[in-house]
C-alpha cells in the first residue's frame, strides 16, 4: 500500500522519546505488540530478556531513528517530508500512515457525535518512558491511554517478520499503526477499560477489545484511499494509492502472525485458550477483513457477538 508521492508529511505529529511517565505502569490497550508484551510474555512464560532487538529503525538501515529519550523537536525526523520517502523509509512510513490514519478519524468519528482528538506517536530507538511504563521492542508497539500517545520502535516490524513470520510488505507495517490507533478511537468512546474487566481467554473481553482495534483498523484501510491530505503542490491529494491483492495478503499475514494461538505454538508448543489476551490468528484475520470489506464503525462491535472467532 504505497503513499502518494508528492502528499506532505506532517511531522508535528509524532516525537522522539517518552511521554514522562514512570517506569512500572501497566501498559492498557496494548495492541499488536502484545505478542511480547511482558504481561502475555510471562503467561506464556518467556524471558523477556530472550527477545531479540534490532539496532536501526529504517528499511534502509536505521536513517531515521531516535535516541532514547530524544527531543519531540519535529526537525529530527526532517529526512520524512513527502509520500516518497515514506515508500522506502519504514520511519517516514509510520509517520504517514500516523496523519492518515488521524486525517480519517478526524472526519469519520463526528458522523457519529464524537469529536476525534489526534493522538501523537512516539517513535523511539532501544526504550523510552511513557506514563504507562517503559516502552522497547520487547514491549512492541502499544497506545497508553494515561498519555493518549502511541509508541513504536520501527525497528520492531523487522522482528515481526523475522521472529514470527509476518510479511514486510507496507500494509503489513500501517496495520500495526492503525491497531494502535484503533485503541485510541476506543479510548474516545469509552471502550477501553472492558479489556481489563476480563483480561484472559478466547472470549473475554481483552479478546475483544483487540479484534475490535483490529476491525478498526480494517475500516481505515478502506478508507485509506480517499483520506486526503495536503500535496507539495498545493491543493490535496489522497493520503495512499489502491490497495492491491498483494496489500491485503500483507495485512492479513501480520493479522495472522500475531495470533495467540500461533504465538503459542510457536513458544511453547501447544495452545492454550483460556490464556489468550489478542484472540487467534483467525479471528484477527476475520476482523480486519470484517472493518476491511464494510468500512462501518457499526460492524466492529465485537461486544455484541455471543462468541468471537
Amino acid at each position: 500500500m504505497s503513499f502518494n508521492d508528492d502528499v506532505k508529511l506532517d511531522t508535528s505529529q509524532v516525537g522522539g522519546g517518552g511521554g514522562g511517565g514512570a517506569p512500572g505502569g501497566l501498559v492498557v490497550g496494548g495492541g499488536v505488540g502484545g505478542i511480547i508484551l511482558l504481561i502475555v510474555m510471562l503467561i506464556f512464560g518467556i524471558n523477556p530478556g530472550s527477545v531479540p532487538t534490532s539496532p536501526g529503525s529504517g528499511s534502509d538501515g536505521g536513517s531515521g531513528s531516535v535516541q532514547p529519550g530524544g527531543s519531540t523537536d519535529p526537525s529530527q525526523f526532517s529526512q520524512c517530508r513527502t509520500g516518497a520517502d515514506a515508500n522506502r523509509n519504514d520511519t517516514c512510513r509510520v509517520i504517514a500512515t500516523v496523519n492518515s490514519v488521524n486525517a480519517f478519524w478526524s472526519s469519520e468519528l463526528p458522523r457519529y457525535g464524537r469529536n476525534y482528538t489526534p493522538a501523537k506517536t512516539i517513535l523511539y530507538s532501544g526504550s523510552t518512558q511513557s506514563a504507562c511504563g517503559t516502552a522497547s521492542n520487547q514491549v512492541g508497539p502499544f497506545y497508553c491511554p494515561l498519555d493518549k500517545q502511541v509508541y513504536i520502535d520501527a525497528s520492531f516490524f523487522q522482528i515481526l517478520s523475522d521472529q514470527f513470520g509476518s510479511s514486510s510488505g507496507p500494509l503489513a507495517q500501517e496495520y500495526v499503526v492503525a491497531h494502535e490507533y484503533g485503541h485510541h478511537v476506543q479510548d474516545i468512546l469509552g471502550l477501553l477499560d472492558r479489556a481489563q474487566q476480563d483480561p484472559k481467554g478466547a472470549q473475554s473481553g481483552s479478546v475483544r477489545v483487540e479484534l475490535m482495534a483490529d476491525c478498526l483498523g480494517g475500516v481505515w484501510a478502506n478508507h485509506a484511499t480517499q483520506t486526503q491530505g495536503e500535496s507539495t503542490s498545493g491543493g490535496q491529494v489522497a493520503f495512499l494509492k489502491p490497495l492491491t491483492e498483494q496489500d491485503i495478503k500483507d495485512a492479513l499475514s501480520a493479522a495472522s502472525s500475531v495470533g495467540d494461538d500461533r504465538i503459542q505454538q510457536k513458544t511453547q508448543g501447544q495452545v492454550s485458550p483460556e490464556t489468550w489476551t489478542h484472540g487467534s490468528a483467525a479471528a484477527r484475520q476475520k476482523w480486519f477483513t470484517t472493518g476491511y470489506t464494510s468500512g462501518d464503525l457499526n460492524q466492529c462491535d465485537t461486544f455484541s457477538v455471543d462468541k468471537v472467532e
